[in-house]
């Protein structure tokens, strides 16, 4: 059984959410990066649609299947997800949660 994370500080999520992204993108592509809340996904991190779905399983896989972020990114526009940053999803799992 998967273990849910209850994470509630802005930081301990986006620490969760730099361990996401790097089982995503490959652990060699973010050694280098700065990632912050700024960060966009699409700008910064250059992740592709398939990865940002691959972020979004182990969203739900870390925090529980009440972070819906696959339902919250399809009622948002193509400009929306193209200028999504990593804030932005924290404060989505933060009213979660």
């Amino acid at each position: 059984m998967d273990t849910v994370k209850t994470l509630t500080t802005r930081n301990e999520i986006l620490e969760e959410m730099r361990s996401i992204i790097s089982d995503v993108i490959g652990a060699e592509f973010v050694e280098d990066m700065d990632i912050t809340e700024e960060s966009s996904f699409t700008s910064d991190l250059e992740m592709d649609s398939i990865e940002i779905v691959s972020f979004s399983e182990k969203v739900k896989e870390s925090f529980g299947k009440d972070i819906d972020f696959t339902g919250w990114l399809t009622n948002k526009n193509l400009e929306e997800i193209i200028k999504l940053k990593l804030k932005d999803v924290i404060d989505f799992i933060q009213s979660c949660q």
